[in-house]
């Protein structure tokens, strides 16, 4: 299974106690600093997560608003890719999705993204068909800098976007500590041909502390607490907004270095999480009924990892245990009427248990990976009410259920002389999400369908198979690589013309529910130009096709797509000009509420330096998005709300 470890640097040291060997077959380093070699200009310490994931391979951002924009890998989203956050279970708290994993961590606390394509899953994923996310965070580590100081300023043209953050490190051979706080708001965008996007502005704090401390040499002791709160935030693709998006992330951990025998590396950490996110439609007009919406999910659990190597291998255990709760309700309030009140997610509790192994054999210019997860999952329904609604539509079922998934993935690489071969396959399953087996009349403003969980949902099962080939030298690298999914009992609401829609002005009613068998493919071809040292092109075609047996397509699969870029680097400045072109998507998921959307190209250019006086070192970066001022809106754009037009962005960083 081909995996890509993408790694974010941000300029921030990288602790040695914290570098884990890279097994990847393929590695790619995207950093926002200069003189690094392998660099990209970009918006630099106050690029939010969304744009980090939203230039790397393999990936798609679903965007519903200006903010929390939902990852997609491999045209799979949330149920099929796990998202965790330095290896903790995370569940997002909306309905609607409107706040995933990966909205709750700021780029000054991120020290890397590692992203596993397919079921070639890291530990501590589960239901990872597509892929997996993990963001780790930012360790400043032991026998660092003494002290280290940042701060960093940025505004946007486009919405009128302040963004602010300041962090703190020291570090000493016992004790370590990084905190920091990050802000940013925004107004509503303007789309292409200057017409603003009402109800896309926001407000957020992150608010984030790292402690370590080793007591004696080689044990090492480290916690971890995050605080998020999003205010005012508008979803101008759906009919209500977020008064506030609030997360608690919590973690503790003990690990030892150096050990003797089979494992040298050991790991446990136990964390604790808390999400709350209320919508809100108070400040929208014309609304028919108003409605209150709010969701909780918290998530307590714990792992247990050991890494070892011996002569050829190297190999990983892990151990991984978390116990999740979902609640989501509904409050509306007609006019003159009688308040109505339904459950969305009925209370449910998950308890997942897992273990998982992977070993990595390096024979010279060979190389073997193989992986494999088992995982039990208990779920319960809490609350009477919800089941004895859900009993209405399922007669006889039960208030709980235990089910048993697992993942086992193999891969081949042939490396040699800058020649690369890949191939790989795998057979995963995932069990149901909350929001399949239980959710009740949840509204989906995509299709404009009514959904209802099946608690009678099989597990959905998937081969993958993929294959690439790569070849670099001085002056060019090229590389082709693609990757085929074959579903069977494959989980997508369908329509039952039996059931009324509740919502009003819905279509209908759709069940969720297995069909017999779907299929996604991926291709990418790439190639890098470098005919001097200080430039390089870059170019990326890639092309993805996903249907389903009643021989519909599925929804939200990217149409042919087109990514350049020219960069230059001398010494401390760089700049880069690029596009970005998408070919019209005619071949959409038209049984599931997909609409065409037209082509497009966009333009963008950035300029980068960095300046060094004294013990200060500042990093300035200034370009343009949507250079031409284009009206667009891509395939992923919820209900096709139009991306930005011009935006003209100006940011600068320090370290001390």
């Amino acid at each position: 299974m081909l995996m890509i470890s993408i790694v974010l640097s941000l300029g921030l040291l990288c602790p040695k106690d914290t570098v884990i060997k890279e097994t990847a077959i393929d590695e790619v380093v995207v950093s926002s600093t200069l003189g690094s070699g392998k660099k990209a200009v970009s918006k630099g310490r106050v690029a939010s997560i969304d744009e980090h994931l939203g230039k790397l391979s393999k990936v798609e951002m679903v965007r519903r608003g200006n903010y929390a924009w939902e990852p997609v890998v491999n045209n799979m989203a949330t149920e099929r890719v796990s998202t965790t956050i330095d290896g903790m279970k995370i569940f997002y708290a909306c309905t609607d999705k409107m706040d995933p994993v990966t909205s709750y961590v700021e780029s000054s606390n991120l020290q890397r993204i590692s992203l596993n394509s397919g079921l070639d899953g890291n530990p501590q994923a589960t239901g990872n068909i597509g892929g997996s996310i993990d963001l780790k965070l930012q360790r400043v580590g032991f026998d660092a800098r003494q002290a280290e100081y940042n701060a960093s300023v940025g505004f946007e043209s486009n919405g009128h976007v302040h963004v602010y953050g300041a962090d703190a490190a020291f570090s000493s051979h016992r004790l370590y500590s990084n905190f920091g706080v990050f802000y940013r708001h925004a107004n509503n965008y303007k789309a292409g041909g200057n017409k603003e996007i009402e109800f896309s502005q926001f407000k957020k704090t992150n608010v984030f502390a790292n402690f370590g401390w080793q007591p004696v040499e080689d044990h090492v002791i480290e916690a971890t607490a995050i605080y998020d709160i999003a205010t005012d935030i508008g979803y101008p693709a759906l009919t209500m907004d977020v008064a506030k998006a609030e997360a608690i992330i919590t973690s503790l951990s003990y690990r030892q270095e150096h050990l003797d025998g089979l494992f040298h590396r050991w790991e446990t950490k136990a964390y604790y999480n808390h999400i709350t996110h209320d919508m809100d439609d108070t400040k929208r007009p014309d609304v028919v009924i108003h409605m209150d919406m709010p969701g909780k999910s918290q998530t307590a659990g714990i792992y247990s990892l050991l890494q070892g190597s011996k002569g050829a291998h190297y190999y990983q255990m892990n151990y991984d245990a978390y116990y999740n709760n979902l609640f989501a309700d509904m409050t509306m309030y007609p006019d003159g009427g009688q308040t109505m009140y339904m459950l969305t997610w009925p209370d449910v509790s998950t308890l997942n248990m897992g273990i998982a192994a992977t070993d990595d054999i390096a024979l010279g210019s060979h190389h073997i990976r193989l992986t494999t997860k088992l995982v039990w999952q208990n779920q319960h329904i809490g609350s009477d009410e919800g089941f004895k609604a859900l009993n209405i539509y399922f007669p006889g079922i039960d208030k709980g259920n235990s089910r048993l998934v697992s993942r086992v993935a193999a891969s081949y690489a042939y490396e040699r002389n800058g020649l690369k071969l890949a191939v790989g396959t795998g057979y995963g399953m995932r069990a149901p999400t909350v929001t399949e087996g239980y959710g009740y009349f949840l509204n989906n403003t995509f299709d404009r369908y009514d959904y209802i969980g099946n608690p009678y949902l099989k597990n959905e099962k998937a081969i993958e198979v993929n294959a690439s080939f790569a070849w670099n030298s001085q002056l060019l690298a090229v590389k082709a690589e693609a990757n085929a999914f074959f579903f069977q009992d494959y989980i997508i609401g369908r329509p039952d013309s039996r059931l009324s829609a509740m919502t009003i002005g819905a279509a209908g009613v759709k069940i969720y529910q297995n069909l017999r068998y779907a299929r996604i493919v991926n291709t990418t071809f790439s190639t890098d130009i470098k005919p001097f040292s200080w430039l390089l092109w870059e170019n990326r075609l890639t092309y993805s096709y996903g249907s389903e047996s009643t021989h519909a397509r599925l929804p939200l699969i990217a149409p042919l797509s087109y990514w350049g870029s020219l960069k230059f680097a001398w010494h401390n400045f760089e700049a880069e000009g690029g596009v970005h072109m998408a070919a019209r998507n005619t071949h959409c998921g038209t049984e599931y509420g997909e609409l065409p959307t037209a082509g497009y190209a966009v333009w963008h250019l950035n300029v980068g330096t960095r300046i060094q006086f004294r013990s200060v070192i500042a990093n300035l970066h200034f370009g343009i998005e949507n250079l031409f001022d284009r009206h667009y809106s891509t395939y992923s754009d919820w209900n096709h709300i139009p991306q930005k037009g011009r935006n003209i962005y100006v940011n600068t960083s320090f370290q001390l």
